[in-house]
């Protein structure tokens, strides 16, 4: 098996040698960048399955960094922050991070973390699995039959869909353009409130599992786990 390797950018090198002797204690081997340019450069010489990046970079902004990423990989994104404002962690959400981590923070948390995300990018490369299960609430991929405490329920086409997409997605902030897209298509004409209802109405038909459906007030929705 390939060993899982790290790219750190964080300009603490305290910080950078702690991550990588919590890493290195999963096997997981880790490169180190300060800033932002040798982030890149080490980025386009290597392949990565986790970067783990400080939120306020010097030279070249994190935002920029992130964005190039981006560009040609998908592997995950966990940013790093002493403060951040709702604003900063959902404009980072919407170029392609997909975890937000408040310093100081506990290194056992982070590695979790990073299993975590390892474990659902595996998802999505290698295969599609059967079902998705979060707690009582399971989708049934290949039947297309969601389950609640082992019950089935009754959801329209475009709650199915809408659920999976939403699932298959987990802790990532979704636009309502983005969902219509995704969910309705490129030639939907209705408007984006149409996702608040078909939102409203899953919720209900998936209680008392709706909470994994969480509202990023301003922006849109994300499924939370």
């Amino acid at each position: 098996m390939k060993q899982i390797r790290l790219l750190i950018v964080e300009p603490g090198a305290e910080i950078r040698a702690a991550i990588k002797n919590h890493a290195a204690l999963e096997n997981f081997a880790a490169d180190e960048a300060a800033d932002g340019i040798t982030a890149l450069k080490l980025f386009r010489r290597n392949d990565y399955h986790i970067i783990i990046m400080e939120a306020n970079l010097e030279e070249l902004d994190a935002w920029h960094v992130c964005q190039q990423i981006r560009k040609s990989s998908r592997a995950p994104i966990i940013m790093l922050s002493k403060q951040s404002s709702e604003e900063e962690k959902l404009l980072f959400y919407e170029i392609g991070a997909d975890d937000f981590i408040e310093k100081p923070f506990s290194y056992k948390e982070l590695i979790a973390r990073i299993n975590v995300l390892l474990r659902h990018s595996k998802l999505h490369e290698d295969y599609t699995p059967r079902r998705l299960i979060f707690d009582g609430l399971c989708i049934d991929i290949a039947s297309r039959i969601v389950f609640v405490d082992g019950e089935s329920v009754m959801l329209t086409p475009k709650e199915y869909k809408l659920l999976l997409f939403l699932a298959k997605n987990p802790n990532r902030a979704m636009t309502r353009e983005t969902i219509l897209s995704e969910v309705w298509g490129d030639d939907f004409f209705g408007t984006d409130r149409t996702v608040d209802t078909h939102i409203k109405t899953l919720r209900e038909n998936i209680k008392p599992y709706h909470n994994y459906i969480g509202t990023v007030w301003g922006y849109g929705y994300m499924f939370k786990t």
